[in-house]
């Protein structure tokens, strides 16, 4: 998984009174946890826009005194006005520790039942997945080339050896629901089926 670069500077004071100064000067406050003892740094607001402000999904190194952390985004408090930062917690990682994370699913290929007119109805666009730090995929590939009308895609099918998925395997991740367009469009197909096998039988005897 790819990783973004956030340079912290040392929190000497967790108070309120420190909180605001830092938010003032353009500064996030940031809580490290998961190690020995929590780490406490803040942050230029603009490094975060990568990581906050996009539907991938990253992993964090943090930089701060000479020490670097791996690390991911636990929580985020946003302003409920100007929906700017008001302070980040991250999780640390370790690479013989797995770890829990929400990763985007891909969808790859076409569905021919959408070609026939059918509604994709994409219902797990995230997907909750459990491993190593260095087996954290960027996202997950789901072909949907062989869904027709009617069909599901089953989490069953996307299993992967590096990580776990935590969702019962009969989940389901995409389908594809039937419309009126496809309800004519098939009506119209088992009509010029059944004429062809009418014609195709005088000849045959």
């Amino acid at each position: 998984m790819k990783s973004i670069t956030i340079k912290g500077s040392q929190r000497e004071s967790v108070g309120k009174v420190a909180t605001k100064a830092l938010r003032n000067a353009g500064q996030v406050p940031c809580v490290l946890y998961g190690g020995d003892k929590p780490v406490h740094f803040s942050a230029e607001e603009l490094a975060f826009k990568k990581l906050v402000y996009t539907p991938n999904v990253y992993t964090a190194t943090i930089e701060v005194e000479g020490a670097t952390y791996a690390a991911i985004l636990q929580d985020i408090q946003f302003h409920p006005v100007t929906d700017r930062i008001l302070h980040v917690d991250f999780y640390q990682l370790f690479d013989d520790k797995e770890i829990t994370m929400n990763i985007p699913v891909k969808l790859t290929g076409t569905s021919p039942g959408v070609l026939n007119g059918g509604s994709l109805r994409f219902t797990n666009r995230k997907l909750r997945v459990k491993a190593l730090p260095a087996n954290l995929p960027d996202f997950i590939s789901a072909d949907i080339s062989s869904l027709k009308i009617g069909s599901k895609l089953l989490l069953s099918s996307l299993f992967n050896e590096d990580y776990t998925f935590m969702h019962p395997d009969n989940t389901v991740v995409v389908q594809v629901r039937t419309s009126r367009n496809a309800t004519a469009e098939d009506d119209t197909e088992e009509a010029e089926t059944a004429e062809g096998a009418e014609a195709a039988a005088p000849a045959a005897e």
